[in-house]
């Protein structure tokens, strides 16, 4: 056991005073930066009790948020499976902004404390500012403001049109939250202050070009069929096919109002902002996860943590990362934390100490001896999937004892599809990759058709993923929110190979 001096320890209780906290920080920052080179945002570190931490969950973790209903719900189940013990809460929450907002409970421990300021203040703030999705996708200096901007003008609306019409436009928002995100970028991100100036130009023109014609059309039996050409370049004008259902929703409703279309805007751009964080779940904490544990080792030789914080801390650190067996009644999947740590040491090793199977499998990373600017360039520019396809080595795929089951619906029985062996590793890092692709969590929804000529029947495509289509209720639903925000009748289509239509459901606005 090693001698530490008391005066050289950072803190040697477990309860935290805010001296402590922010001689821990500047420790824990010492290491993050001047060590191993991270380049987070600034930091602002809040401290919050229990009941503002469920808070937080029911809002999605973000600080500033409209009303509405589903947040109090979550808030209340939360609240009550906490109360009853049947479920723990986080020990910190982390936002995406600049500066990095970390919140850290006041019931904390001083070790804990120190380990969720590595954690988030450092591990995710590094990823959340250099990840390719997140500066392509997000705009962090701004989203606190637009935040304001949303709940403000919520606000406005509830009391100017009522509570129950700006829920009914919400509740039809969320409901197709998904669905209302662009997966590949295709239109330029803008930051808030641009969002601000194109929403008032917006409502300027719509009051200089307002027409009445909707109203005035003739009723569809006396409206000739167009000629399939009209068809054609009307669909190109609206720009389909259009994956982003909230999007073309707000754009070209017939029946949306002015201030019900900025409604459906502030959602998906919500949703647009979450969504790098669906894609690198596993990235973002096990790069986190790999930094707590680094900086806290680093603040143990050191001579700046004693034994007992370091047992406190690893006690802690084996619960998160740990992975139960797929018979353990635990057992609800991969543990993000586990597998996205140990791929981030498994790294580690190659870049260090390769093998032979290192080096034919990982070639352009085994032996180069940079361990930080190895991890820096993948927590840049890779998401889930990617990433395990690139870096996945098959020394972790037999730690871990991963394997490939083929399930078919015809089938009576699981099948044993690949072992480790030289071709069992390509396929199961193959298939590991494709359980985190975003294009095969989501449902491949696309507005297909919109006759704005006749009946104005919007037609929406599932295009299925091995036949698999949509829940009925589900998408019944759903499919209802739609017409009601479009304001006519609604079908969906689900089709599988060969373009065979497998099934369809349609829907009419509610009255």
């Amino acid at each position: 056991m090693l001698d530490r001096p008391i005066d050289k320890l950072l803190f040697s209780a477990g309860e935290w005073r805010f001296d402590t906290l922010k001689r821990t920080y500047d420790a824990i920052e010492e290491v993050a930066i001047g060590e191993m080179g991270l380049d987070p945002y600034p930091n602002q570190i809040e401290l919050i009790s229990s009941e503002q931490m469920l808070d937080a969950y029911s809002s999605n973790g973000v600080p500033i948020i409209y009303n509405h209903w589903s947040f109090g719900k979550r808030f209340a189940t939360d609240e009550k499976m906490y109360r009853k013990g049947y479920s723990g809460l986080a020990y910190e929450i982390v936002i995406n902004s600049n500066p990095c907002i970390s919140y850290i409970m006041e019931e904390n421990t001083m070790t804990m404390q120190a380990l969720v300021m590595a954690h988030a203040a450092f591990g995710h703030n590094h990823f959340f500012k250099n990840n390719y999705l997140f500066r392509e996708q997000t705009d962090a200096a701004g989203i606190l403001d637009y935040l304001k901007f949303a709940k403000d003008y919520v606000a406005r609306c509830e009391e100017k049109y009522g509570f129950p019409a700006v829920e009914r436009v919400l509740d039809a928002a969320h409901a197709l939250m998904e669905q209302g995100v662009n997966r590949y970028g295709r239109r330029p991100r803008a930051s808030f202050s641009e969002e601000q100036a194109r929403a008032e130009a917006r409502i300027e023109h719509q009051r200089e070009t307002f027409s009445d014609l909707w109203r005035t059309l003739p009723p569809p039996s006396k409206v000739q069929s167009p000629p399939p050409e009209a068809i054609n370049a009307l669909n190109e004008t609206l720009g389909l096919p259009e994956e982003n259902l909230l999007y073309f929703l707000e754009k070209f409703s017939p029946s949306l109002k002015d201030w019900e279309r900025e409604l459906l805007r502030i959602t998906r751009n919500i949703a647009q902002y979450f969504y790098p964080q669906r894609q690198t779940k596993m990235m973002n904490e096990g790069c986190a996860t790999y930094v707590h544990y680094k900086i806290m080792n680093r603040l143990y030789e050191r001579g700046q943590i004693d034994e007992g914080t370091m047992m406190e801390f690893l006690a802690s650190h084996s619960s998160v990362v740990f992975q139960p067996e797929f018979d353990d009644r635990r057992y609800s999947g991969i543990n993000p934390y586990a597998l996205g740590f140990a791929m981030m040491c498994d790294i580690e090793r190659v870049t260090l100490d390769p093998t032979e199977e290192d080096r034919e499998y990982l070639p352009e990373i085994a032996g180069n001896g940079d361990v930080m600017g190895t991890l820096k360039n993948a927590w840049a520019n890779f998401r889930d999937d990617s990433f395990i396809a690139q870096y996945l080595s098959p020394r972790l795929i037999r730690e871990m004892r991963l394997f490939k089951l083929s399930d078919k619906a015809e089938a009576s029985d699981y099948r044993v599809a690949a072992i480790h062996d030289d071709r069992g590793y390509t396929e199961v890092r193959r298939a590991l990759a494709r359980q985190y692709d975003p294009a095969l969590l989501s449902p491949n929804l696309q507005v297909t058709g919109a006759d704005l000529t006749r009946d104005r029947r919007l037609t929406l495509t599932h295009w299925l993923n091995d036949r698999v289509p949509l829940a009925q209720r589900d998408a019944q639903a759903v499919l209802a929110h739609v017409a009601d925000l479009w304001g006519y009748d609604v079908e969906l289509k689900g089709v599988g190979p060969d373009d065979e239509e497998l099934y369809s459901y349609e829907a009419s606005p509610g009255v």
